[in-house]
């Protein structure tokens, strides 16, 4: 299988390791020559019940005996996706309270920037330095890592860039300017928490110039840092707020979230402004519903609180510079960048799984399920400690 790996589907970067998966379940992923590995990544922030959760897994099972597709987004009314738009209406203060579905949480973002054009007839977008918002041309035109950006060009014209917690660049924002975009937690950069001054200042400023605010919870949301979603940590409401990764439970999905004066533009100006064939598919759907059922049935989120202070008092390498982020949404900081790989593939060797973030090379990302336990983060934090030690002697 690793042979026809390398052969047949296409690559992403030169390194991976071509790990042969089995089967995987709760905080472990399996090989197919039966070693196991602690899962400190899940999916890239994607697993919050972590692999094959019998809720989620049932909740999917029910629902492909039903049916699974029937028709493009926005066409038949099915309870899962319903339901589901419901349910998170629910874990949001007003003016929140439509959801467009889609497939991933840069289709998503792509949404939200025609949406803001839309609304205020403007085009200016204003994005964050060292922001990561996704992977398609619009969510890429956001980005200001020119490295990456330069091969596709041109892009989306009229972005412009500044930087995350600086209030004098918040100057920059005009009656030009559609919108607003921010991660809720700066992920690429390495999990750089907002200042609530600075989002004050935000809020402020945008309406008094009347632009839209639009919020990237794609991480940081759906309970990852102890609460539904990361800006009610603070006195601010974006208008449009965007999620993915672990909404779908380990299906894939993105959702837009914003007023229903703001989302009514997609149905008549023009008609179809936006449209998707397998948004609110109601297999994910299902997957989704029972995931954000279960976060709040389990009490996980006020678990994630007690597992963050674990993380701290585990990750007691003097090694480790400083711990960035919040609830299980974490980052180890490295004294430099020439080892984070070597490090992470050495973790693996031993049995557990970490991984690594775009900008900020000297970070370890540690994004394992909400229902990892207190014995697994210290055997993680252990074999870490262990390993950045030796690198670091």
């Amino acid at each position: 299988m690793k042979k026809d790996f390398f052969t047949y589907q296409a690559p992403t970067t030169p390194y991976a390791p071509g790990l042969e998966i089995a089967r995987a379940e709760g905080s472990y992923i399996y090989d197919i020559n039966g070693n196991s590995y602690l899962d400190m990544v899940a999916g890239v922030s994607a697993l919050p019940l972590g692999h094959c959760h019998p809720k989620v897994t049932q909740a999917i099972k029910a629902q492909v005996d039903q049916y699974m597709h029937v028709m493009v987004y926005g066409e038949y009314a099915q309870a899962p996706a319903v339901e589901l738009c419901k349910k998170i209406a629910s874990t949001l203060p007003e003016p929140l309270r439509m959801t467009y579905l889609v497939n991933s949480g840069t289709e998503a973002i792509e949404a939200s920037i025609k949406l803001a054009r839309t609304v205020t007839k403007r085009r200016e977008i204003i994005a964050m330095h060292h922001s990561y918002h996704g992977n398609t041309m619009g969510s890429l035109s956001l980005m200001d890592y020119e490295e990456r950006k330069a091969p596709f060009r041109p892009l989306l014209p009229d972005i412009s860039h500044i930087k995350f917690n600086c209030i004098p660049d918040l100057r920059r924002i005009s009656n030009k300017t559609a919108a607003v975009i921010l991660e809720t937690i700066q992920g690429a950069a390495g999990f750089i928490l907002p200042h609530p001054e600075w989002l004050k200042q935000l809020r402020k400023i945008c309406d008094q110039l009347g632009v839209l605010i639009i919020l990237d919870e794609i991480q940081p949301g759906v309970g990852r840092t102890g609460t539904m979603w990361h800006f009610q940590n603070y006195d601010f409401i974006p208008d449009m707020v965007v999620s993915g990764k672990g909404l779908g439970g380990g299906l894939p999905i993105g959702a837009l979230t914003a007023s229903v004066a703001h989302l009514s533009h997609f149905k008549s100006a023009p008609m179809l402004g936006h449209i998707t064939t397998f948004g609110g598919n109601p297999v994910i759907a299902s997957a989704a519903l029972a995931t954000l059922n279960a976060i709040e049935e389990e009490s996980l989120m006020d678990a994630v609180k007690l597992k963050e202070a674990r993380f701290r008092e585990s990750l007691n390498s003097s090694n480790i510079k400083q711990v960035r982020g919040k609830g299980l949404m974490l980052a180890a900081i490295l004294p430099d960048d020439k080892h984070t790989a070597a490090i992470v593939d050495e973790c693996r060797n031993r049995g557990v799984i970490f991984f690594l973030l775009l900008f900020e090379k000297r970070a370890i990302r540690i994004t394992p399920p909400y229902t990892v336990t207190m014995e697994e983060i210290d055997k993680a934090c252990t074999i870490l400690c262990d390993v950045v030690d030796e690198f670091y002697p």
